[in-house]
């Protein structure tokens, strides 16, 4: 079968398509998955890029959608035929976390979904929502599930509540929809004017080009009538913590989802303080987590925004896409 690895110590132009044999039948507890597709998340373009340092000849990306072909002895929440997408933390089915690493992690500590073909144990899928293509599918296993857990599982978002989404990624987006469609009121952020036209066209209420207003959390505030947001989806890091700290309401909720800005900086912890914010640091989240997220994307019709799509053999060219930042959602890959 056709695969995508990354050599040691990593790096886009250490990325290699080859072929590998096909696995066999499922055993005990297992399902054997035609992938049709994947999607392209930030953790991905670490491991490829060599930032996370991968392992020699592993297989990339953590995101699947796909059909099962077989299943093995005491299988039963699948059947040949079921669309399935696949989880994050395949070990971490429900309750509190209890990883702190990328050790089990598809496409960084195990190999991942840029092949053909995989068999694994039945609990590391779920069913796909029936709505979805397998495209639509494999955006949800990291991009969705963070957006859903930050502000379903973790902030308790209500309607009425008012969030603040920072730039224009599938976390991002994703936040927005779940938030729209729980009736609460939405800001968004993006350095393009274009792309906050199209945060406007999916139901934004509001909208601020950060460079025009460097100190965007102020004018968060003052949209706001001075009270400030409820949940901050931050996705920026150090860069960004600041402002997202001056927009948040006192007692408000800030989801610390990604250091794109860089892992290390300073925090006004007294502001932090003072205002008595929640900062919690998140990675996606479990099974239990995932399966709940499905139930309400059947019952509200949300669909992923998938920017452009590539073939697995270009898989090189998608990182540079992503990383050059002009996608607007989600960057899907095709087999």
């Amino acid at each position: 079968m056709k695969a995508v690895i990354v050599r040691a110590p990593g790096g886009l132009d250490r990325l290699e398509v080859v072929d590998l044999p096909e696995p066999s039948a499922p055993d005990a507890g297992e399902i054997r998955v035609r992938v049709h597709a994947s999607s392209l998340n930030y953790h991905d373009l670490g491991v490829a890029s060599g930032v996370l340092k991968p392992a020699d000849h592993r297989v990339l990306l953590s995101d699947a959608g796909g059909v099962v072909e077989a299943i093995g002895a005491g299988v039963t929440d699948f059947a040949v035929g079921d669309r399935v997408v696949s989880t994050f933390f395949p070990l971490w089915l429900d309750g509190r976390p209890q990883v702190a690493d990328f050790g089990g992690v598809p496409g960084d500590g195990v190999d991942g979904y840029a092949c053909e073909v995989v068999v694994r144990p039945a609990t590391w899928f779920t069913r796909a929502p029936r709505h979805y293509s397998h495209l639509e599918a494999a955006t949800l296993t990291t991009a969705g599930l963070t957006a859903w857990r930050a502000l379903v599982v973790d902030a308790g978002l209500k309607a009425g509540d008012v969030i603040l989404v920072l730039g224009s990624g599938g976390v991002s987006l994703f936040a927005l929809q779940f938030a729209k469609a729980m009736g609460a009121t939405v800001i968004a952020t993006s350095s393009s004017d274009d792309k906050l036209a199209r945060y406007r066209a999916l139901g934004a209420d509001h909208t601020i080009n950060y460079k025009a207003e460097p100190k965007w959390g102020s004018a968060v505030r003052d949209w706001t009538g001075g009270r400030g947001v409820d949940h901050v989806i931050e996705v920026g890091g150090p860069g960004t913590l600041a402002q997202s700290i001056s927009a948040a309401c006192v007692n408000g909720h800030i989801s610390l989802i990604g250091t794109l800005t860089g892992r290390m900086g300073e925090v006004p912890t007294a502001l932090l303080m003072v205002k008595q914010l929640r900062l919690q640091g998140l990675v996606v989240g479990s099974r239990k987590h995932q399966l709940d997220m499905i139930r309400a994307l059947e019952a509200t019709n949300i669909k992923p925004v998938v920017d452009r799509t590539f073939k697995l053999e270009q898989l090189a060219d998608a990182f540079r896409y992503e990383a050059s930042g002009a996608h607007f959602g989600k960057i899907g890959i095709e087999l």
